[in-house]
């Protein structure tokens, strides 16, 4: 059971700026990590609206905040004020974590080696594996650098507007010259045409999740391919009707709450120096997803 923080004038800060946050499960998440191991840190969500990115990039400094997490809609927003980015955040074009050191501010992208640290916890190495990406965002990116970076056998972004997908590849395409990279319009017929030649899907949408969670961007009428791993970033349900059809259909599915305990682990190392209690952390998120339905990234 996680205990909440006791906060002194001595505390460090570290925080969730986006908009909104109220549901985050990150503060639970941090905070039981951090009276885990006996640290005088607090995590505080801090609602920032669209305008507000930059004064309160500022008002963290003149606070003395440590680092934040940055969620929608402000990971690609954040880039313009920052001092100096990760491969990984710069070759994605986004930011989900922000360490302030010396007054200078450090972005990195946290998401992709959390991805991949979800994956192989569930027994997924996707290297050599052909994969489907369901969607073209920000977290699609994070997704196909840490594929790439993970030497899968080919990539292919699926998307409702191919030329977003189009972009995405492009982008990434000179950092991974040796990667299969590829995209196609999301359709009926293009995930039919799937079939046999996919080893892994992957949505990186929101459809599905709270509460709409009757939706899925696979649809009834189109066939799962057999083989296939299905992993959903959507862990608001745990199991999400794209993961319900798959399971029914046989085939091994992976819930995105991997992904945010990982990426938040990454985060907390980075600005602690301590190694995170993993467990710890996950037992927070799932309490928190118990005790509060709308709970969310």
């Amino acid at each position: 059971m996680s205990k909440s923080p006791k906060i002194t004038g001595k505390s460090l800060l570290v925080g969730l700026i986006g908009w909104p946050v109220e549901h985050s499960l990150s503060p639970a998440m941090h905070n039981a990590a951090f009276a885990d191991l006996g640290l005088d840190w607090a995590y505080v969500p801090l609602p920032v609206g669209h305008d507000n990115v930059q004064d309160a990039l500022k008002g963290l400094a003149a606070l003395n905040f440590v680092g934040v997490n940055v969620t929608v809609p402000h990971k690609q927003a954040v880039i313009r004020y920052l001092d100096e980015l990760s491969d990984a955040a710069r070759t994605t074009g986004a930011v989900n974590t922000i360490h302030i050191k010396d007054g200078k501010f450090f972005g990195y992208n946290t998401d992709a080696i959390g991805f991949l640290n979800s994956l192989l916890e569930a027994d997924c190495d996707p290297k050599g594996c052909r994969v489907a990406v369901l969607g073209a965002g920000g977290a699609a990116r994070a997704v196909v650098f840490a594929l790439a970076r993970a030497e899968a056998a080919s990539v292919t972004v699926l998307n409702r507007t191919t030329e977003r997908a189009a972009f995405l590849v492009d982008d990434l395409a000179d950092t991974f010259p040796d990667s299969q990279l590829d995209f196609s319009p999301l359709t009926n017929d293009s995930l039919a045409t799937l079939n046999d030649d996919i080893d892994l899907v992957i949505n990186t949408t929101s459809v599905g999740m709270w509460p709409d969670t009757e939706h899925t961007p696979w649809p009834d009428e189109v066939p799962i391919p057999k083989q296939a791993t299905f992993c959903d970033l959507v862990y608001n349900p745990l199991e999400t009707m794209f993961l319900t059809r798959a399971r029914a259909a046989g085939v091994r599915t992976v819930d995105g709450l991997g992904m945010l305990i990982h990426q938040g682990a990454y985060a907390f190392e980075m600005w602690t120096g301590q190694q995170p209690p993993i467990e710890v952390m996950r037992q927070a998120c799932l309490s928190g997803l118990v005790h509060d339905p709308a709970a969310s990234d």
